[in-house]
């Protein structure tokens, strides 16, 4: 018996599309993509014209009653995810939502609300848990290669990006209505998410937030403090508007047998610290880094495996997101 084929309706197209997830919606075994919605028309027709793909719309609830269309993939910024999941849910078909899951807390509750009544699943694309890189920390500090944790620490600084001098037409990624907030909103999540992988939820948060750039009105810089559920304290720090000498992709693992080391976004090797001295490991991750996600949650909604990065997983992320800025 042939498995089901899981035909995807993507609503967006935007840069994170391109190579990161959306070539691997094709590559993996019974899965393609069927339609592509963009607001814009010649980029939903543009689109689909050089990723070969047999329709393309600019209502997004004309994709989703694509009787073509099983399952749908949201790659809009965060202000319209919980409407467009709302909506495929409730016409029966499954999700697949680019991180953060909303542009709040809240909004995630709604989600997972819908998910519970409907029966239908929606995952968010928190897809660092499965690279082999990050697996591979995960490995080390399960193994006890360090010892017992006894804290994490976040350290993040990037300079600004050339859209940010540009205040008539900043970036969606800095404008609070569209983004949930800054930077920050944009970029913790993937680290926030890693970091409960390996070590369960963050169950208390708290920061202080500022704009000490003034390119805009959202936060640039952020400190926080968090603890997790066990007791393991952990902390972070946040620039968005750092000098270039100050970048860092950092988050560091202290255990009472050594220190792991590693980045979120540039994949630097993972630097392992014990008694025998300094160790690089190096782990490379497959050119779509979104495609082990994308083929554990088809092989989900085939019935051939089981895929834990639901709504309900990814809403702690918000959580702790919205406890450090001060939004609950």
């Amino acid at each position: 018996m042939a498995e089901k084929m899981i035909k995807w309706g993507f609503i967006g197209c935007g840069e994170v599309t391109e190579k990161k997830s959306g070539p691997a919606f094709n590559l993996v075994e019974g899965s393609c993509i069927q339609a592509v919605m963009s607001r814009n028309a010649e980029r939903a027709r543009s689109y689909a014209e050089r990723h070969n793909i047999p329709r393309w719309y600019t209502d997004a609830q004309e994709l989703i009653d694509d009787p073509d269309v099983n399952a749908i993939y949201i790659a809009t910024p965060p202000s319209s995810h919980a409407t467009y999941a709302i909506m495929a849910m409730k016409s029966g078909k499954p999700v697949y939502v680019e991180k953060p899951l909303a542009q709040s807390y809240e909004e995630c509750v709604r989600v997972n609300n819908v998910s519970k009544q409907t029966g239908v699943p929606c995952f968010v694309a928190y897809y660092r848990r499965y690279l082999p890189y990050f697996q591979r920390v995960k490995q080390l500090v399960d193994d006890g290669v360090i010892g017992r944790i006894m804290g994490v620490q976040i350290r993040f600084a990037v300079p600004p990006r050339d859209l940010d001098y540009n205040r008539t037409a900043l970036p969606w990624r800095v404008q609070r209505d569209i983004a949930g907030g800054g930077y920050f909103y944009d970029l913790a999540p993937h680290q926030l998410d890693l970091i409960q992988e390996m070590f369960g939820p963050i169950t208390r948060a708290a920061g202080f937030c500022s704009n000490r750039g003034d390119l805009y009105d959202t936060e640039d810089t952020v400190s926080a403090a968090f603890q997790f559920a066990d007791g393991l304290p952990g902390s972070g720090t946040w620039s968005f508007c750092a000098h270039e000498s100050a970048r860092t992709d950092r988050i560091e693992i202290v255990g009472n047998k050594g220190q792991l080391c590693f980045s979120v976004f540039t994949y630097q090797p993972i630097a392992l610290h014990t008694s025998q001295g300094r160790q690089e490991i190096v782990v490379e991750n497959p050119p779509h880094v979104q495609m082990p996600l994308i083929q554990r949650v088809v092989e989900h909604l085939q019935g051939r495996d089981t895929c834990t990065l639901d709504s309900v997983s990814a809403t702690s992320v918000n959580w702790v997101m919205d406890r450090i800025l001060g939004k609950m």
